[in-house]
């Protein structure tokens, strides 16, 4: 674990030795054609609205290409397979693809309630996502995808304490061009990513089609072989872990008149597969080594965990050149409904002594996103820079929850048609913010931005929990709506300095603002909503970017603290539903560091490094541990009170849920040249996890520590444009575990291993 005094040590050294390092790149002659790797192409982002080099941004941020990031999602991968892939990111799931939560230097939402708010948010193609459904809106045909560390409250749309993590799809060009990604392997995984495009009129019209297939067949068995009261089909083999994902993406990129373009895009989803598989029992009190076979589950109930979600969204990004500035509206519509089923205990018969039989189902009937954001900007690269923003943001849902006795056949005993309720949700929010930017010097840049955010969410009972008579288990003095609303501003100051051609330091502090949340889903186990205030966060950095020994290395580092102040949390309680609940302070350190290199010709390397310490500081904030009937079933390693029935660990002083210690990821190719301009090649990808809390208290059991994963491809690739190659991804077959159900030491684990035959193509 990194210590604030070392870290604190390590700035000037770390600053020294690049700054040293740029000094003699500066001093060396430039290598010749047949003496070095070649130059590193620039990355340009658009971390401040506009594009720039990344080099220019006093932000923490990381770029992953689009030729990347197929490679890291080959073989059926979804957006849960970047988690690890740059510096303190990380991604998971206990709902399957349908339900993914975010963090980023430790910040996000352990929440699985579908209404729940997240820190880190996300947006694709500038319009932002904030329904966790919508989150995993699959990505395909992607042309790069940024992710911002910290604060970036006063350049995107809804405010965020965690940061940013954006992708950016291909757009429509004036020429007719395309790529395609083909693959096959292991559990028939077959994933086909592509898009074409062109001029419908060229200079005026223009398009751009996309499109992803992703199949697999159900590989993990049903070993349960008892009577199932709900009809499950046990035992059965290859039940779950399959998916079948089909969605298409159109543009049309519009200009009317020489100031005016116009770019539309409508996409469309269709998912079905199976929910998150836990494994009861498959941890061993006393060990965090897992010890269920990867490939089968006893269920006795939840119909083989089968969930499916389908949606659309269409936006319009309209911008308007008046000269001197730029006016631009993004309008935006997504919508999504479908349902995820499972069993919640993770497995079949009594456990620890006691009957343990549970189901349940999430089911939203129907979801409407709608935000309009206006931007006006100037333009052109002068001293003085500048730009204003106005949002009008609003979510609608309706969800049903649905509990065991809600699916038992009418002849089973204690069958109850009443087991579920339906929430309505309903979150508005408007914001003002902008930045501005002014070059004190040509070396010297200023940049402060501010927001003002209003946020209000409000949640509703349209169908209140009852007994199979009719009589309602809501308590009679619980409220069934709840509205919480809050309104505060945020802030960001930045100094960037380029003390040498290729490398440049700054300092930046930002505040930020996350609204209140509030969990309806307990109210189908008869209980109350829980809420959380709102919280906020300060955080400082300071960084580094470089190119150097004539920018055949990139090397950006950035070091960082944070406070965040009424941080909300979430735990279980023994009915397996979570309750929110608001921490006094979390306390967060750090060091990130990135790096692309070009050693010799035809060898490129990326690297990420981060290094991470989370604190809880509330000496009166508790968290429910591993209650199961009056006992506990892991080893809690924090000071535990009794109290309810349940056993409550004391939280002060233990790293945030999901905020591993360091996250170390590497990627690598080489390319061997052939006589006929073809080249023979290799590539491949690891990350390695540290030290990672799964739950808020601390549990030998629910501690990993050293997960890794790995993927190689070995291939040919032709100078016409095409490739061919035979891959591997988890190439190591680990079985790491990516999250529990506490209550029954059920863990679930990663993607398996895939090993297959891919092909791709691109043409202009």
């Amino acid at each position: 674990m990194i210590s604030r005094k070392g870290l604190l040590y390590s700035i000037p050294f770390l600053f020294g030795a690049v700054t040293a390092a740029g000094a003699a790149a500066a001093a060396e002659a430039a290598p010749g054609p047949g003496d070095g790797g070649g130059q590193l192409s620039e990355v340009v982002v658009t971390a401040q609205r506009r594009a720039e080099n990344l080099q220019k941004v006093p932000v923490s941020e990381t770029v992953l290409s689009g030729s990347i990031a197929r490679s890291v999602l080959q073989g059926g991968g979804d957006i849960l397979a970047l988690s690890g892939t740059v510096p303190d990111l990380y991604i998971e799931s206990t709902t399957g693809r349908i339900f993914p939560r975010f963090y980023i230097r430790g910040l996000g939402n352990t929440d699985y309630y579908l209404g729940a708010s997240q820190p880190v948010a996300v947006l694709q193609d500038d319009v932002i996502l904030e329904h966790v459904a919508l989150k995993s809106n699959p990505v395909f045909d992607v042309d790069e995808i940024e992710v911002m560390r910290g604060p970036q409250g006063s350049l995107f749309g809804r405010n965020t304490t965690a940061g940013i993590i954006k992708f950016d799809s291909a757009k429509p060009t004036d020429d007719f061009r395309g790529r395609g990604d083909l693959s096959w392997g292991t559990y028939n995984t077959v994933s086909f990513d592509a898009g074409v495009g062109g001029a419908i009129e060229p200079g005026k019209l223009m398009f751009r089609l996309s499109g992803l297939v992703q199949h697999r067949d159900n590989w993990i068995a049903n070993t349960y072989a008892g009577v199932s009261d709900d009809g499950t089909r046990t035992p059965a083999r290859d039940v779950m872990g399959g998916f079948d994902e089909r969605d298409a993406r159109l543009q049309l990129l519009a200009i009317p008149m020489d100031r005016l373009t116009v770019l539309t895009s409508v996409h469309v989803r269709d998912y079905s597969g199976s929910a998150t598989v836990f494994h009861r029992g498959g941890l061993v009190t006393g060990s965090n080594s897992p010890v269920a076979a990867i490939d089968q589950a006893a269920y006795d109930e939840g119909a083989n965990n089968p969930q499916a979600y389908h949606g659309w969204g269409v936006s319009v990004n309209a911008a308007y050149d008046f000269g001197a500035v730029t006016l631009t509206s993004i309008s935006a519509l997504e919508t999504i409904a479908g349902y995820s089923r499972g069993d919640t205990d993770g497995g079949a018969g009594p456990w620890g002594g006691f009957p343990a039989t549970s189901e349940s189902e999430g089911n939203v009937k129907s979801l409407d996103q709608v935000s309009e954001e206006l931007r006006l900007a100037s333009k052109g690269d002068g001293a003085f820079k500048w730009q204003v923003v106005g949002l009008v943001f609003s979510n609608d849902d309706t969800t049903n929850f649905f509990q065991r006795g809600y699916f038992l056949l009418p002849t089973s005993v204690g069958y109850n048609p009443n087991n579920w309720v339906q929430v309505k949700d309903h979150n508005t929010s408007w914001a003002i913010f902008g930045q501005a930017s002014y070059r004190i010097t040509p070396d010297l840049t200023l940049t402060v931005g501010a927001r003002e955010t209003d946020d209000t969410k409000q949640t509703g009972l349209a169908k209140l929990p009852m007994l199979a008579s009719g009589a309602s288990t809501f308590p009679a003095a619980a409220a069934t709506r709840v509205r919480l609303s809050s309104e505060k501003p945020s802030f960001d100051v930045s100094l960037d300095d380029q003390i040498m051609p290729n490398v440049s330091v700054y300092a930046r502090v930002a505040s930020g603002f996350r609204g209140p949340t509030i969990q309806g889903r307990s109210a189908v186990f008869g209980s109350a909503f829980t809420t959380a205030n709102s919280e906020t966060i300060l955080s400082e950095e300071a960084g580094i970017k470089s190119e150097l020994f004539d920018r055949t290395l990139r090397l950006n580092a950035a070091v960082f603290h944070y406070d965040v102040h009424n941080i909300q949390l979430n735990a279980y309680n023994e009915a397996g539903f979570t309750y929110l609940f608001n921490a006094k302070d979390a306390e967060a350190y750090g060091l990130e560091t990135d790096a692309e290199w070009r050693p010799v010709r035809n060898l490129t390397i990326t690297a990420g490094l981060s290094l991470l310490h989370t604190e809880i500081d509330d000496r009166n904030v508790y968290a429910q541990a591993c209650s199961w009937h009056g006992a506990t079933v892991c080893t809690v390693q924090n000071p535990v009170v009794f109290a309810n029935g349940a056993y409550n660990a004391q939280i002060n002083g233990n790293p945030l849920p999901n905020a591993p210690s360091y996250n170390l990821d590497l990627q690598a190719r080489y390319d061997y040249p052939l006589a006929s301009g073809d080249k023979l090649f290799i590539s491949t990808d690891w990350k390695v996890q540290g030290r990672t809390l799964l739950v808020p208290y601390k549990a030998v059991e629910y501690t990993t520590d050293g997960n890794f994963e790995g993927g190689l491809k070995v291939g040919f690739d032709s100078a016409k444009g095409w490739e061919v190659a035979v891959f591997a991804r988890n190439l190591t077959d680990q079985r790491n575990v990516i999250g529990v159900l506490d209550s029954y030491l059920a863990p679930a684990y990663n993607e398996p291993r895939i090993v297959g035959v891919a092909f791709s193509a691109k043409f202009h």
